[in-house]
């Protein structure tokens, strides 16, 4: 993942700079984030990955498919990574691009995982933990992993806060 963020970087930060100036960066995470939808798909996945394929063959492909769903100025990235071989990186851009978004707009995007389903009044109380901790605004999804015991875990980026039962007990395992 660091070497594809690392690759990805200059293809997001790009995209982002240039929805800043046209005021269109929502309208870019949505174009992202379907091209980005598209290359998971397992059946893109064979054609893209396979050498007999050319480039132009999956560049027409992948314009008759986001036709309507992208503008033009996305589709010259979706050009430019094709013509450089680099479309595996799609998901990764997209990722980095709504990270520059977030922090641009004054929030975080924070994965919330739980070993139980939250109440309101508890996702309430972790997010307002969490806005003070990383001083701005969060924007949280929750999403239950039994493994965890009990507790939460919360990652927003680079950045994991593991209050959940079996962190602690994997710490307890590490000093012992």
């Amino acid at each position: 993942m660091t070497e594809l963020a690392t690759l990805a970087r200059p293809y997001a930060e790009a995209a982002f700079k240039r929805a800043k100036e046209t005021g269109n960066a929502g309208k870019w995470a949505e174009s992202l984030q379907f091209l980005a939808l598209t290359m998971q798909d397992a059946e893109m996945a064979k054609i893209v990955n396979n050498p007999r394929v050319s480039k132009e063959k999956i560049q027409q492909l992948l314009l008759d498919i986001c036709q309507d769903q992208v503008d033009a100025e996305v589709i010259n990235l979706l050009k430019l990574l094709i013509q450089n071989g680099k479309l595996k990186l799609l998901p990764t851009v997209s990722a980095l691009y709504e990270e520059y978004k977030a922090q641009d707009e004054g929030y975080v995007n924070v994965d919330l995982y739980s070993a139980y389903a939250l109440t309101k009044a508890e996702q309430s109380k972790y997010v307002a933990m969490l806005e003070k901790q990383l001083k701005r605004k969060v924007n949280a999804v929750v999403s239950i992993d039994k493994s965890l015991i009990g507790g939460i875990l919360a990652k927003a980026g680079d950045k994991v806060i593991d209050g959940s039962v079996s962190g602690q007990l994997h710490q307890l395992a590490k000093r012992l």
